[in-house]
């Protein structure tokens, strides 16, 4: 008997850490990607213990995250420039003496396709529907069907798959705010550490990557569909008068600059509702597919990760699909639906900009002791890969 065959729809984050995961187990993997390459968008990921935990129990250990940590302070300031909470590496980016990296997204694309045999990911192919048949599960791609004895659905928030499986599920809901992303060059005013400012109603997050780049990123309330006409502009306008080195960094997103910088803008969306279970039949949603979150605590890519190292798990040996993929829901519905909600109470505060309710706000964050919210972490960044019999989950 031949080895089992997964299709993955979607060579994302998790839809390629699913196939890392699956072809260790011993499945025959074929992952398409509507995209003619594969990329990843322009901005960073930080990889936080739980994603690099995960990552290593399917290979990608600490000999590719080469570079530095995240180092120095981690925590929130107000415009400013005072310090809101503030906490050494070892509470808010390490956890167990691991601590996160943060990275380009395009070099962790890079690194799990890397990992990958040629010719599993099949390019400008797009997985459409899928439709069980006997004891099997028959994709129908943009260039013919193939049949499978497990499809995992990858596709991103805007899923077809998840649209098909459950059709009277509400779907994405707006998020009441817009970001945007850019990653400068290594040179010019350094980002020594990884902060996050709060203003009201708007934001702005520097995260130093491992290779040196910057990695900023910037959000502000917005109705659906709002789109500046100029992105340095409207960041200037928004965020030029804040502390150092806030200003000198907008100025290197002018576009006038001898090498412009990409700056990516888009509307923040979650599924605000969670889907029922994580699988039908034979096929599993994995990541924004299944549990499309905001990204206030970082973790839509970790939680893809999870995902994906948990299904292979479930998936391992002789094990029957259908069941294997209950247990994978069983596993994973509750704590990314604990997570998702979390990123949006964090939302809702950062959303705020009555001059009262800031300042309310201000006092609670700074009145926080740094053991409570450690504690609060814990429960996120906590997590062990699978480790014996399939029907073991993540811990939390």
């Amino acid at each position: 008997m031949g080895a089992r065959h997964a299709v993955v729809a979607g060579g994302g984050i998790g839809g390629l850490a699913a196939a890392v995961a699956l072809n260790r187990r011993g499945w025959r993997v074929t992952v398409c990607e509507r995209a003619p390459v594969l990329t990843g968008i322009g901005a960073g990921i930080v990889l936080a213990p739980n994603a690099l935990r995960a990552l290593d129990s399917i290979g990608l250990g600490a000999e590719v995250w080469a570079g530095e940590a995240l180092a120095g302070a981690v925590g929130l300031r107000t415009p400013d420039g005072r310090w809101l909470s503030r906490a050494g590496t070892g509470a808010a980016s390490s956890w167990d003496g691991l601590p996160a990296r943060a990275v380009h997204r395009g070099f962790l694309i890079d690194a799990l396709a890397d990992a990958l045999p040629p010719g599993v990911v099949q390019l400008g192919v797009s997985v459409t529907g899928v439709e069980h048949a006997g004891g099997a599960v028959v994709a129908r791609t943009s260039a013919g069907d193939l049949r499978a004895d497990v499809v995992v659905a990858a596709d991103g928030m805007r899923s077809v798959l998840r649209g098909q499986l459950f059709p009277r599920h509400p779907g994405l809901r707006h998020a009441g705010e817009a970001g945007w992303r850019a990653v400068l060059p290594g040179i010019g005013p350094p980002a020594r550490s990884a902060a996050e400012t709060w203003g009201r109603g708007e934001r702005f997050g520097i995260v130093p990557l491992v290779d040196g780049r910057i990695y900023l990123y910037a959000t502000a309330t917005a109705a659906t569909g709002t789109k500046p006409a100029d992105h340095h502009a409207e960041l200037t306008r928004r965020f030029g008068t804040w502390h150092d080195p806030i200003p000198a960094l907008l100025d290197r997103l002018d576009p006038r600059n001898p090498e412009p910088v990409d700056v990516l803008h888009h509307d923040f969306h979650e599924l605000a509702s969670p889907l029922p279970r994580f699988h039908s039949g034979r096929v599993a949603l994995l990541g924004d597919a299944a549990h499309a979150m905001t990204p206030n605590m970082g973790q839509g890519g970790c939680q893809a990760i999870e995902d994906a190292v948990v299904l292979a798990h479930a998936l391992a040996s002789d094990a029957d699909v259908p069941a294997a993929l209950a247990a994978y829901t069983e596993s994973r519905h509750r704590r990314t639906t604990l997570i998702s909600r979390r990123s949006r109470r964090i939302g809702d505060l950062a959303r705020l900009s009555h001059p009262l309710a800031v300042s309310a706000r201000n006092l609670a964050v700074r009145a926080t002791p740094s053991s409570v919210t450690s504690r609060a972490l814990d429960t996120v960044l906590g997590c062990q890969p699978p480790s014996g019999p399939a029907s073991t989950g993540v811990r939390a």
